[in-house]
């Protein structure tokens, strides 16, 4: 069970003693520096052989300096939350907080992404040859789609599925199908779809938040959630959607863990029902039980576990049952990727590039936040072995947790490239990290945040 805050020693800043914002600019320094060193060693080898095959190392990007009918309003979002999102975060109603949260994210997603225009900011962004809407035609018969979908994975297959419908379960393109199937078809269905849920990301985020650790710091974590520069990346990609999904599931055992909603039992079986899902929408979101381990270690009870693996186990039966093999899916995956660009692309670049993208994507200010979670571990881990854990604490070891499994996913070498965009489900826990910099800075370190997704959208075309 969580303590009462009140055993929360008062913050260095709030006692009048150094406060280690030398170290936190250092550390934002040290992620500078990474990026710089990515780019410019990536540069070489792009040049030299080709071999990364992105055209902006380490982001898979072309330069390409624009406007356009988001700029005017994408300042404005940022500009108002610098100036206005922590004192609002710290005194809006309790119940006001998740939908301002949602609808502030959605505001900075849609801003962003509408600066490359409606057309290829949002409409055109998943009908590209790569992605889920060109295999709809071939879902008529669903059943036999399902039955023969691994059928067509491999180059080498007859009409071998697009690069994104091979690399995901069925899952992923299934949605689409079925917006297309109630009338919601084409490119702007599927663009508005990805960035509305996507953007919900943020209140399930802020939900597991209060649940695990408490309402004072997730306040304090959410203009940090919504003003993220990876949201250029939310708008529009189906990896938001999955974000999404992934994190209700993890929200949804907070409650249920913490017994912090009224059905906790429902909440431990709609949890396992999202995480079965999410493992049929992308194959490395498996990684995602890490998560849910971490909040049941945290509310140190095994209690919803019988439920959440009942939950998990529909979405397999049903997709079994169906004809869809997911083992001979992810083994034929694995064949396809090493046929494919992540067969050439050196896995000694990438598996530190790979940071560097996520530094850009994830933000100076989670940098920061990072160097003091890292700091705070080895407390984290006494007082958890006790029992007596503080909500800092808690937040701790909830954001390394995330930060395990965004490694475990770097080291396997099925994640070379693209990550700003795949990796979005584990970013999203790495941001509340940020809520641990002094109340002084966090309008600085938002600033930080704002002007690194503004530079990234309006000097490159991320092509997402």
């Amino acid at each position: 069970m969580k303590t009462e805050d009140r055993t929360e020693r008062p913050t260095m800043d709030e006692t009048g003693h150094r406060t280690g914002r030398r170290s936190d600019l250092i550390a934002a320094a040290a992620g500078v520096l990474l990026v710089t060193v990515a780019v410019l060693v990536g540069r070489s080898i792009q040049d030299a052989d080709g071999s990364l095959y992105v055209h902006w190392p380490p982001l898979l990007a072309s330069w390409h300096p624009h406007t356009g009918p988001g700029t005017p309003a994408a300042v404005v979002v940022a500009a108002a939350v610098v100036a206005y999102g922590p004192s609002l975060a710290d005194r809006i109603r309790r119940r006001a907080l998740l939908p301002a949260a949602w609808a502030a994210s959605l505001a900075w997603v849609l801003s962003l992404a509408l600066i490359d225009g409606w057309g290829r900011g949002i409409t055109e962004r998943l009908t590209t040859k790569h992605e889920y809407l060109q295999a709809i035609d071939r879902f008529q018969n669903i059943g036999a789609a399902l039955r023969s979908f691994d059928d067509h994975i491999l180059l080498g297959s007859p009409d071998n599925w697009p690069t994104h419908v091979a690399g995901h379960p069925p899952g992923a393109t299934l949605t689409f199908v079925l917006l297309d199937r109630i009338g919601l078809g084409g490119g702007a269905w599927a663009g508005v779809w990805c960035i509305v849920v996507g953007s919900s990301a943020v209140p399930a985020a802020l939900v597991a938040l209060r649940a695990l650790a408490d309402e004072r710091l997730a306040r304090r974590a959410a203009p940090f959630l919504v003003l993220a520069p990876v949201a250029v990346w939310t708008g529009t990609s189906a990896d938001a959607y999955f974000a999404a999904v992934a994190a209700w599931s993890v929200a949804l055992l907070a409650l249920a863990a913490t017994r912090s909603v009224r059905l906790p039992r429902a909440a431990a079986f709609a949890s396992g029902l999202l995480f079965g899902l999410t493992c049929y929408l992308s194959y490395g979101l498996t990684l995602i039980a890490v998560l849910l381990l971490a909040v049941l270690v945290l509310a140190r009870t095994a209690r919803p576990l019988p439920l959440l693996l009942a939950g998990a186990l529909v979405a397999p039966v049903l997709f079994t049952l169906a004809g869809y093999n997911w083992w001979e899916g992810y083994r034929l995956l694995v064949e396809r990727y090493y046929q494919g660009a992540g067969g050439f692309r050196p896995y000694s670049y990438w598996v530190w590039a790979n940071l560097a993208c996520t530094t850009i994507a994830a933000g100076l200010a989670t940098v920061a936040g990072l160097r003091r979670a890292t700091a705070g571990a080895p407390g984290a881990v006494r007082a958890l072995r006790t029992g007596t854990t503080c909500a800092s604490q808690r937040l701790i070891l909830l954001t390394l947790m995330a930060l395990l499994a965004l490694l475990a996913a770097d080291l396997s070498g099925m994640s070379k490239a693209e990550t700003e965009r795949i990796w979005q489900p584990f970013i999203l826990w790495l941001l509340p990290a940020a809520a641990l910099l002094p109340t002084g800075t966090r309008r600085g370190w938002l600033t930080a945040q704002a002007v690194v997704a503004l530079l990234v959208n309006h000097l490159l075309w991320t092509g997402w």
